[in-house]
């Protein structure tokens, strides 16, 4: 709640992620947080003066695609764990399920209790976030799914793997079994068009071109 209230590029902090399956997380790191440009939902916090905002045109139904429309979101992101602290039962509903069986009811419930409290959450705040995370995501070793999946990479360490189109990210992001929707030209996790998660217990990036300018709306 400190770090939401000090930094007005965030509005929100959520407790679930959308892509927290089993094989995806590092377990090990319970404490882990990340900044993400697509709001979460499933179990998140807010800030009286950013309900204040929303609540005159909050919307009947799919509040969680209209938040992620750009006249909501504003540029603003959230703050998601690697861990969930949420799980979802939602098979019924307004969704009709989508996405819940082959996704959402795999999602890993932490279960090692964090004092977040007591940890320095600083590095959350957008000007250290970028320049410590988004900066030396890019310093990361570069390579393809192949070498990847063949297991041809010759350290243990996080690789990162380039994608340059709407089809390149989705084909993607089918192959290690993330989500794969945009909305209003997000992926989901996605900070600055970053998406972090671990295969084979290595922590992988799928990255933008470093040039990258933003979201395409159009991926859809």
């Amino acid at each position: 709640m400190p770090i939401l209230q000090q930094d007005q590029t965030l509005w929100c902090v959520s407790a679930w992620n959308d892509n927290g399956k089993f094989a995806l997380i590092d377990r090990n790191d319970p404490k882990l947080l990340y900044r993400t440009d697509f709001f979460p939902g499933l179990g998140w916090m807010l800030t009286q003066k950013l309900w204040t905002e929303l609540a005159i045109k909050w919307p009947h139904s799919y509040w969680d695609d209209w938040m992620r429309h750009p006249d909501q979101r504003k540029g603003r992101s959230c703050i998601r764990p690697e861990l969930s602290r949420t799980k979802t039962f939602g098979k019924i509903g307004v969704s009709n399920g989508l996405f819940y069986d082959k996704h959402l009811k795999y999602i890993y419930l932490n279960e090692v209790p964090v004092d977040f409290t007591k940890l320095n959450l600083t590095y959350l705040l957008r000007v250290e976030y970028d320049k410590h995370f988004v900066e030396k995501v890019y310093e990361v070793p570069l390579v393809n799914y192949n070498e990847l999946k063949s297991k041809a990479i010759n350290h243990n360490g996080p690789v990162r793997i380039t994608y340059y189109t709407k089809n390149n990210l989705k084909s993607l992001t089918k192959l290690f079994g993330l989500m794969d929707d945009f909305k209003s030209g997000v992926p989901r996790t996605a900070y600055k068009g970053i998406i972090s998660f671990t295969y084979d217990n290595r922590r992988v990036y799928l990255t933008p071109n470093k040039k990258w300018s933003g979201y395409d709306p159009s991926w859809q």
